[in-house]
């Protein structure tokens, strides 16, 4: 199944091009599912259909699903301190009613890689055209299954589970059941969840789209939604140029000279596919089949995914090179921190913790320099570690 993640800043028409995108290709006769995550019912305002919690049909080969957050999170709190009955009894705790239960901060962003984990899964569709949240959010989002993978293991590592045949006697001699079997399976389990999201965003068949509309903020929320995806090891398969408006006189004169420049200056780095200015607010499948949004196949065909290879000049220079494409960087903005067999890279006000290729972890950092929007840097062999070498 080929998924197109869909992005971009507030207010630029993402969710109007992504319902137009899935229009279109249900059309072409693809079995096509769209997912939002929008409390409010955005896309069904967009599509002219309500959508909800339940998969609704609402064009031959489209159906249209915005999963309920506050559902998914109270299923889940329920099947947490069904779990921790023993815990909480011990602690005294009250435990919660589905009916007291509201969604916390992250809720619809786990519930949305819930769903995406799940439609990815279930092969029902060969399109999945996924609304995400504005830019800022989207990137938190995109991030968040390695980041809470790395959490889990460096809390409850794996390794430690090999104690297991110690707990029953634990708690016998405590007088109190233990929680780390459960508390493990349960880590493991999420593990596999997250691992299954993390397969799906990496897969080849798996693109992200931005849209925006050409200006000033335009320009400004593409640059920096560039350079954190390219942090994540990401790139976009085509730029959406949103709401572009046809030459004109007078006072509109000086708007088109402004999207014009933006558009030229996007066009140097991206795929860039105008969808002209409908003159109104879309509404309904008329008109998104009017908007004319690039295909589904049309575009480079490139996958979303990018190499950090590293090279070897141990014979030339005596170093290795780990190359990450960072376009757009600046220079007195890239911050690196060795930690153990990883690497903290701060980009402006992003940052991403990697772990090391394995060859690097047997190495020092020796330096790191920034060319052509690829931050190359470089690392000596340990001799500690590297007893072969002289």
């Amino acid at each position: 199944m080929r998924t197109i993640l869909i992005t971009g800043p507030g207010g630029s028409g993402r969710t109007t091009v992504a319902a137009a995108t899935a229009l279109a290709a249900a059309r072409e006769g693809t079995r096509t599912l769209v997912l939002s995550a929008d409390r409010t019912d955005t896309l069904g305002a967009v599509l002219g259909a309500a959508t909800g919690p339940a998969p609704v049909t609402v064009a031959p080969d489209l159906t249209a699903w915005r999963p309920d957050a506050a559902a998914g999170f109270r299923d889940d709190l329920s099947a947490f301190q069904e779990r921790a009955a023993n815990v909480l009894d011990l602690l005294g705790a009250s435990r919660l009613d589905a009916e007291e239960v509201t969604p916390l901060p992250g809720a619809e962003e786990l519930n949305l890689l819930r769903a995406l984990r799940d439609a990815a899964l279930a092969e029902a569709h060969d399109l999945l055209v996924v609304d995400l949240p504005p830019t800022p959010q989207a990137l938190a989002l995109l991030a968040l299954p390695e980041e809470l993978r790395r959490y889990l293991r460096r809390l409850l590592p794996p390794e430690r589970q090999a104690a297991r045949a110690l707990r029953p006697v634990l708690g016998r001699l405590a007088g109190v059941p233990m929680p780390s079997e459960w508390l493990y399976e349960t880590a493991a389990r999420w593990d596999t969840e997250l691992g299954a999201v993390e397969a799906v965003l990496a897969d080849r068949n798996t693109v992200v789209r931005l849209v925006a509309e050409p200006g000033p903020a335009g320009a400004d929320a593409v640059h920096s939604a560039g350079l954190a995806l390219a942090l994540r090891g990401l790139r976009t398969d085509a730029l959406v140029a949103n709401r572009v408006l046809p030459e004109a006189n007078g006072w509109l004169a000086g708007l088109v000279a402004q999207q014009r420049k933006v558009l030229d200056e996007w066009q140097e780095q991206y795929d860039v596919r105008t969808v002209a200015h409908l003159g109104r607010d879309p509404r309904g499948t008329d008109d998104l089949a009017a908007l004319a949004v690039p295909g589904t196949l049309d575009v480079n065909g490139t996958t979303s995914t990018v190499e950090w290879p590293v090279t070897d000049r141990l014979a030339d220079d005596g170093v290795l090179v780990w190359h990450l494409p960072l376009p757009g960087a600046i220079r007195d903005d890239l911050d690196l921190i060795r930690r153990g067999d990883e690497l903290v890279v701060a980009a402006g006000r992003f940052r991403r913790i990697v772990p090391l290729p394995s060859v690097l972890r047997r190495c020092t950092v020796d330096g790191a320099a920034l060319r052509e929007g690829e931050l190359r840097i470089r690392f000596v062999p340990d001799p500690d570690l590297w007893p072969d070498r002289p």
